[in-house]
């Protein structure tokens, strides 16, 4: 039976896609959390802001490099069993960090080869989300008919936001309760409850068909494709730039330490922030989805979000800076939702995988890379000024994208 029209749970009638969400959210807090809590632990070894840009770094250069590959081998190769291996992957690397935050294990170990080994660790991990960000892309696809992409993206997107909201925020609780070690055995746990809900995904089709391509052709069609699309390369440019400049939240444990003197516990709550923002304006789009003027909408939204950044780097009050990074998150979620329909819209059946490697390449790669921005700017300027910098920026691309982009302005999400 067809959905109901404009049922803002359509896609939840679905069962495979609920198994998806229970994937999406589980891999989402359980990789916020330990992120959260290695951040924590570097900043505490080093005591250098720059060091937690190493950290974004480290993950960065695997997952654009080896993005173009993944993308061609995620449209060759079943969605649901490269999930599943990249799952497992995750498992063991989770593991090799909870052993190395365990002061019995590291014993004669100097700290500068625990900071060492930890780089290594989101090296690794840096290679599977190169193969983890297609797969699950791709997915979703294959769980939901065509007219429900956005609806399924926004529910997609909600779930990644809880998994960023409760990820942070209990990893800077456990740090406090419990100390780094055995928060990191937790996130081993977490990542267990996916192994299950994928399993009870049915293997999904491939549609990928070479007809006749080279293998340089078939890498590189993803990149062509969103060349050619300005509307997804235009989206794609300004979320990316966005978060390469606007990079606030890598530089939390410091803020929280050094300017804001509110220990692990306010560490979790600034960290939780952003993604509660984004939770709420998700949930609230599920019900009014954006198909008036979306990319007047993105690009107030982009210039909204460097606003708050500004707003955090000058703030000196704690309750002012959760105020301005749950406003940034809220803001973001918007820019989430345009930009995941655009792709899921436009992309053909048997390109998903290498249009979102690009996407990857893009914006979810940007997060790390801004990450090492903000450590690299923070040494040069100072903590506060590089935040305030980045904030600028923001702004500067989102008045040179509404210049220069018609296509953007013009933008229109109906199917």
């Amino acid at each position: 039976m067809a959905p109901k029209k404009n049922d803002p749970y359509a896609s939840l009638r679905f069962p495979e896609f609920n198994y998806y969400l229970v994937i999406r959210f589980a891999i989402v807090f359980a990789l916020a959390m330990q992120f959260a809590i290695i951040e924590w632990k570097v900043y505490e070894i080093s005591k250098d802001p720059f060091s937690l840009g190493l950290i974004g770094l480290s993950e960065v250069i695997p997952a654009v490099l080896l993005a173009p590959f993944a993308g061609h081998l995620v449209d060759k190769r079943e969605k649901r069993g490269m999930l599943m291996k990249c799952i497992i992957a995750y498992v063991f690397i989770s593991s090799g960090l909870f052993l190395l935050t365990w002061d019995r294990a590291v014993t004669g170990i100097s700290k500068e080869w625990v900071l060492n080994l930890i780089y290594m660790l989101v090296f690794l991990g840096g290679i599977i989300r190169a193969f983890t960000s297609p797969a699950n892309f791709t997915l979703l696809s294959l769980l939901v008919p065509r007219e429900l992409y956005a609806n399924a993206s926004t529910w997609s997107s909600s779930a990644w936001q809880i998994g960023g909201v409760l990820g942070p925020a209990l990893g800077g609780l456990f740090i406090h309760w419990f100390g780094v070690h055995w928060s990191m055995l937790i996130v081993v746990f977490m990542l267990f409850p996916p192994l299950f809900s994928i399993i009870k995904i049915a293997p999904k089709p491939v549609y990928y068909q070479a007809r006749g391509e080279g293998f340089l052709d078939g890498l590189t069609k993803g990149m062509r494709f969103v060349w050619k699309t300005k509307v997804v390369l235009n989206a794609m440019a300004l979320d990316m730039f966005a978060v390469l400049f606007g990079g606030a939240v890598a530089m939390l444990p410091a803020f929280a330490t050094d300017v804001l003197h509110v220990g692990s516990f306010g560490y979790g709550l600034l960290r939780s922030a952003p993604a509660v923002g984004a939770l709420v304006t998700m949930f609230i789009l599920a019900h009014r989805p954006l198909v008036y003027k979306p990319g007047i909408k993105l690009l107030a939204a982009v210039f909204g979000f460097g606003l708050t950044i500004i707003l955090f780097g000058l703030s000196k009050n704690f309750y002012l800076s959760i105020f301005a990074l749950l406003i940034s998150g809220s803001l973001d979620g918007i820019s989430v939702i345009i930009r995941q329909t655009i792709l899921q819209l436009k992309t053909p059946d048997d390109m998903r995988g290498r249009v979102a490697s690009v996407s990857s390449m893009f914006v979810g790669s940007s997060n790390e890379l801004g990450a090492f921005e903000s450590g690299f700017m923070a040494r040069a300027m100072g903590l506060v000024p590089s935040v305030v910098f980045g904030g600028c920026v923001t702004l500067g691309v989102v008045i040179t994208t509404y210049v220069i982009s018609p296509a953007m302005r013009k933008l229109d999400l109906k199917a």
